[in-house]
């Protein structure tokens, strides 16, 4: 019985998904047998969601429950897309790297799901969840991709779309957009420019346990964070078609920003009654540059690629608080000047041999990043303490990948060489710490897939990693939280860390996966408490662990509605559209997490995650999307989870006027359930940890689209995929 309700299942979806060409229907008369049929058409299919054997490819654009508000909320409402109680992101268990446009983002930490925060999801065409990147990626990816891809197909002539964001909780602020594209014979553009306006509050709560004292002591702190974030975007880029065969793309991107957080925080432990009100205000700016070179070789389908990219990020934090201590007045001042540049130049070469069935891609890459950042404090004291942090790595690499067919077999191997060298230096006090790390290695992947059947496969793979100790988890300037009870800094002495990756993968009918996936990760880095013994201070630091064993296993799939409720024919005519289609996605994730040599003040149980995206289509052709996402309490990574964090989203969405006009209502969190309480033990510290964000937010989304829409889309791109992909970009 079990069997063959999966049977029916997977029928049901191969219905619901197949590629197809759009279907038709033909209507006989018997007036005239000469007569044309008359032929119904169905309409083109739209795809949100595409599973694939290496990656799955989620359509961001026309997703109404995605497109409406930043890049970072539409990236973890992914199905297999998981926010840890950290604020990391992670794809079904596995560390994520996030790309942009096939480069690797070269911020890290709170900078990077800032500027995320920034990033309109209506720029994105689609974002690409790449489980295991073969060797044509960076080996520094950990274990996962996230590529988010903001390029779009231009339309001739002139077009615009204007959009409107208004947020509302207790604060109500606009966000207005407007997008200008088109095409002027060989050139394709478009240009972006908004304001956004996003006031937030954040309530964290932690009580600690210094156990080298005895009795033990504790401290119980409260802070209660305000946010006003402002930032102008503007997104330029262009598309020259120098010939059939040649593209030259230039992008240009700028953010400024303006940011102000407002505190009130209190610290009350044996004898201790300390409050601090704080108030930090921070400018901070993005450049990114790129330029890229596609061509085709020839007609045998060689191609070659090269991309040229730099970004530039300064931050200007300006912090000062004051507060009492038992009745006598404290004062802290920082002030902080982070700057970063990136240059990043790559190279790919595709050379087919399509009578063997057999391809190989190679290229290379150079990339350079420089950080300096230096922190001037003062606390409670008449003098300054200084923090100067240094930062320079240099990565060459190069990699070949070979790609074969045998009958129902794709095989693919490939080895990456990559050339480290790493400088840091942090000066406090006069007192310099120097860390020289040097690392040549190769990085070897191997996969094999085997197609069951035309909509089924099954696949496994292996892949070596590593991840750079980046300068978010380095710099002791990290985060410039300080007074008397709490610091926070990062490790300059962290090492890389090493990640054997292996997975097993049934996809069917692309829509459906199932299967698991094995990480060995050596020298891993986890943020932490700490405490120093006899000291009641604590310390957010990073700190290296020797051997962390993950498993993870994994199922998606749909639930074609349409086909239970109304009926096999009239399923038939929406399954070419999903705009029209009733359904409910799951996804479910399992994940074991075992540390060694930590020990543990808790049971390390296994955790569960659950979430579902629907769509249900309401009279007056109303759009309805859900989503609900749930981790139950579990033992993730080293934090034990101890009150399930969950939320439920809510949208409604309606086209007027020839779908030029789109509004949408929406409600996140709507039961205002997302909270993260989480239990953290350490050496001489045990830490309960409380945050509580004004998540449940209402929403009212407007775009308006202007131009002549009706004309033909010209594409001026040149599409160039690898074979089997294994690890490439779908374009």
């Amino acid at each position: 019985m079990k069997s063959l309700s999966i049977s029916l299942c997977l029928l049901v979806t191969s219905m619901l998904f197949a590629q197809e060409t759009p279907k038709t229907e033909e209507k006989k008369t018997s007036e005239n047998p000469n007569e044309l049929k008359e032929v119904t058409v169905y309409g083109n299919k739209k795809q949100y969601l595409k599973v694939e054997s290496d990656k799955t490819t989620i359509n961001i654009r026309d997703n109404a429950m995605l497109n409406s508000g930043s890049s970072l909320e539409a990236v973890k409402k992914i199905p297999g897309v998981i926010t840890s109680p950290t604020g990391t992101i992670t794809l079904n268990s596995k560390g994520v790297t996030i790309y942009i446009d096939g480069a690797p983002s070269s911020l890290s930490g709170n900078d990077l799901q800032n500027y995320l925060s920034t990033l309109p999801a209506n720029a994105i065409e689609k974002v690409e969840l790449i489980y295991n990147p073969g060797a044509s990626f960076d080996a520094d990816a950990s274990g996962s991709i996230i590529n988010i891809i903001t390029s779009t197909k231009r339309k001739k002539g002139l077009n615009a779309s204007f959009n409107m964001n208004y947020n509302f909780n207790q604060y109500q602020k606009p966000s207005p957009q407007i997008l200008l594209n088109g095409k002027v014979k060989d050139l394709s553009w478009q240009t972006m420019l908004g304001y956004n306006y996003i006031d937030s509050e954040s309530n964290n709560e932690i009580d600690q346990n210094f156990t080298s004292f005895s009795p033990n002591e504790h401290l119980y702190q409260k802070n209660l964070a305000k946010f006003t974030n402002r930032n102008l975007y503007f997104r330029t880029g262009t598309n020259y078609k120098l010939n059939d065969k040649s593209n030259l793309l230039f992008n240009y991107n700028l953010n400024l920003g303006n940011d102000r957080i407002v505190s009130e925080a209190s610290t009350i432990g044996t004898g201790i009654d300390f409050d601090n009100n704080g108030l930090s205000k921070t400018k901070n700016s993005v450049n990114e540059l790129s330029l890229q070179y596609r061509t085709k070789l020839d007609t045998l389908g060689r191609t070659f690629d090269i991309t040229a990219y730099s970004n530039f990020f300064n931050r200007n934090p300006n912090t000062t608080s004051t507060g009492q201590n038992n009745g006598e007045s404290t004062f802290f001042n920082g002030k902080i000047d982070f700057n970063l540049a990136n240059y990043y130049l790559k190279y790919d070469f595709n050379i087919p041999f399509k009578k063997m069935d057999f391809s190989i891609n190679t290229g290379g890459k150079f990339n350079y990043i420089k950080v300096n950042d230096k922190g001037i404090y003062n606390l409670n004291t008449a003098s300054n303490s200084i923090v100067d942090f240094d930062y320079d790595e240099t990565n060459l690499a190069f990699y070949v990948e070979a790609r074969k067919k045998i009958k129902k077999f794709n095989f693919t191997a490939g080895i990456r060489f990559e050339d480290y060298k790493v400088d840091r230096i942090a000066v406090q006090e006069g007192d310099e710490t120097k860390v020289n790390f040097k690392n040549t290695n190769f990085f070897p992947n191997v996969s094999a897939l085997y197609e069951i059947n035309e909509n089924m496969n099954v696949s496994a793979s292996y892949s070596k990693k590593i991840q750079q100790a980046d300068y978010n988890v380095l710099d002791p300037n990290n985060f410039a939280n300080f007074d008397q009870y709490n610091t926070s800094q990062g490790n300059p002495f962290l090492d890389p860390a090493f990640f054997d990756n292996f997975e097993v993968k049934l996809t069917a009918f692309q829509f459906v996966s199932l299967g698991g996936n094995y990480t060995i990760a050596r020298d891993r880095n986890n943020f932490i408490f700490t405490a120093e013994p006899g000291e009641l201070v604590s310390n957010q630091t990073f700190q290296q662990f020797d051997k962390v064993k993950t498993m993870s296993l994994f199922a998606s799939f749909p639930i074609p509605l349409d086909y239970f409720f109304k009926g096999k024919e009239e399923f038939q005519k929406r399954m070419n559209n999903m705009d029209k289609m009733n359904y409910i996605f799951f996804n479910v994730n399992y994940i074991k997490t075992t540390t060694e040599g930590y020990t543990f003040s808790f049971e390390n149980k296994p955790i569960m995650n659950y979430s579902a995206q629907a769509q249900f289509i309401l009279p007056w052709e109303i759009k309805n999307s859900m989503s609900y996402f749930i981790l139950p309490k579990g033992t993730w990574e080293i934090y034990q989870i101890t009150k399930p964090i969950q939320q439920f989203d809510i949208s409604f969405n309606k086209e007027f006027m020839n779908k030029n006009l789109k509004i949408g209502v929406h409600c996140f969190d709507v039961f205002n359930t997302n909270e993260v309480n989480a239990l953290v033990s350490s050496t001489n510290l045990e830490t309960k940890f409380y945050q509580k964000q004004d998540s449940r937010t209402f929403r009212i989304s407007l775009t308006y689209n202007f131009g002549d829409l009706s004309l033909k889309k010209e594409n001026t791109e040149i599409n160039i995929e690898k074979n089997q992909s294994g690890g490439g970009f779908m374009k």
